[in-house]
């Protein structure tokens, strides 16, 4: 049995999780479905975000699940590619204004 940290058929236990939380579960999912959901902001855009935060963090299972999501709701192959320099400028930018902890 492979236990991998980072394998794209852990998603498939989710429902496990939400049967043992239930509520916690379904706290989370209405939170995720509200927070995506088309509004002042469109989904695309939404989706573009989550995109360049999970490049941030660097969570592989976000990173494919809203690539997923932004190509359907109408993202390019350009607006993807932007979104990456978005996120490298953001944590460059934070790299850079945390070295100045290093400074006298």
């Amino acid at each position: 049995m492979s236990h991998a940290m980072y394998d794209s058929a852990n998603l498939t236990k989710l429902p496990a999780l939400k049967s043992l939380a239930p509520e916690a579960m379904g706290a989370f999912e209405a939170l995720d479905k509200a927070a995506l959901a088309d509004g002042a902001i469109p989904r695309k855009y939404k989706e573009l975000m989550a995109l360049a935060v999970a490049l941030t963090t660097q969570c592989p299972y976000c990173l494919e699940v809203h690539r997923e999501a932004a190509k359907k709701a109408g993202a390019t192959e350009q607006e993807l590619a932007e979104t990456v320099f978005v996120a490298v400028a953001l944590r460059a930018g934070a790299a850079l204004t945390h070295g100045t902890h290093l400074l006298p």
